[in-house]
């Protein structure tokens, strides 16, 4: 089976999650057989030709580099349409990007199935500007949705199947039969347990320091528990907008909060070796699209912290609710509730059977919830798009 995968709003190699998944996935497939052609942006810092896609080659994969910003991904049209025609693939899988769609529309033309990966809410809640804008431009078309709707709309009817990690992110008119919904992972190979418990609780947050993460959560919640007297240690890893507040927030306790800062993705497994705990203190308030339709995102810190052993603490909402169950992977406190946070972190770390809650959530992870499992799916998908058309 030779498929190829464009992902060209994504700079790869990169450690944000739509690099790291984009990776994944094109190894993951590769590791199963699949001859995979991948085309992505080339990473911060380089320049490419727009219009040549030029090529490398690692780990059985070929990779192409589209450099376009990602508003005028389409401009690259010719040249993608030019690689389908080249490669001749089985299927063309593309990841979702309101200004994309080259590859749906190359492989629509030359009747080549079609895979479109869905990560995010395709239609902005209102009070998003982009939707407002689309929305100001409905005049230019005939019926009452804007050229960007329409536009995702029409890609989502001309893939022979979508792939989300939940059906509300694709707009109700497309038929749910053409949807599969098919959670993200963790690469349970890289991320594994410690090998010895550590003296005093070390709790982790991961991720991006927006404020819908809930870094600034866990930092008040993490001050509550020193202002118990809690001798725990903090450690958070990455960087973002809220980074100055959290270290502003922080600093009247500094000795107990480590700052790791943006990090290679690789580096990640050595670090989380050092915490006990897991911490997502998502928050969906603040954030509309995850108001408009739950909580869509595939939770990749939760996973890798389920890989590395560690009891999770998270949202009580749902899917959170299932990945993660009290008192046999971890805890789940009340979204938005700084006390509850709190609460529920003391509580997972004090637990005497919280190293078996990391046991349980590392092999939770491995039946269920890793990138084998989530390739072996998105194979048997492609396979079936290929035989029954």
């Amino acid at each position: 089976m030779k498929v190829l995968y464009i992902a060209s709003g994504i700079r790869v190699p990169g450690a944000f999650g739509g690099a790291i998944h984009t990776t994944e996935v094109a190894k993951g497939l590769a590791q199963l057989g699949v001859e995979m052609h991948v085309v992505t942006r080339p990473a911060q810092g380089q320049r490419r030709k727009p219009w040549q896609l030029p090529k490398h080659q690692t780990d059985s994969i070929t990779w192409y580099e589209a450099d376009l910003p990602k508003p005028l991904s389409l401009l690259g049209y010719a040249a993608i349409a030019r690689l389908v025609r080249e490669l001749q693939p089985d299927a063309v899988m593309e990841r979702y990007y309101n200004f994309a769609g080259a590859g749906i529309l190359a492989a629509a033309r030359q009747k080549i199935p079609t895979l479109l990966e869905v990560n995010a809410l395709i239609v902005d809640p209102p009070q998003v500007r982009k939707r407002q804008i689309d929305d100001a431009l409905s005049w230019l078309l005939p019926g009452n949705s804007g050229p960007m709707r329409r536009w995702a709309a029409w890609q989502c009817r001309h893939s022979s199947k979508i792939v989300t990690p939940l059906h509300t992110t694709v707009p109700p008119e497309i038929e749910r039969s053409r949807i599969v919904e098919l959670p993200w992972g963790a690469n349970v190979q890289a991320f594994r347990p410690q090998t010895k418990p550590l003296a005093q609780p070390v709790f982790v947050f991961l991720g991006s320091f927006r404020h819908w993460h809930g870094v600034t959560d866990f930092i008040q919640a993490a001050i509550r528990l020193i202002q118990q007297g809690s001798q725990a240690k903090f450690l958070l890893i990455g960087s973002g907008p809220e980074q100055t507040e959290a270290q502003r927030l922080a600093a009247p306790y500094a000795e107990h909060f480590e700052w790791a800062g943006a990090v290679a993705h690789e580096r990640v497994p050595a670090l989380l070796a050092q915490a006990s705990v897991g911490v997502a203190p998502f928050n969906p308030a603040r954030h509309p699209a995850l108001q408009a339709a739950g909580f869509f995102w595939s939770p990749l810190k939760i996973y890798e912290y389920m890989a590395a052993g560690l009891p999770v603490v998270t949202a009580n909402i749902p899917p959170l609710d299932t990945i993660i169950r009290p008192q046999q992977e971890g805890g789940l406190f009340e979204a938005g509730n700084i006390a509850d946070l709190a609460r529920v972190m003391q509580a997972v770390a004090n637990d005497p059977q919280r190293q078996q809650w990391g046991q349980n959530a590392r092999q939770r992870v491995v039946e269920h919830y890793s990138w084998e499992q989530h390739c072996q799916a998105l194979k048997q998908i492609l396979q079936t798009m290929i035989t029954q058309p």
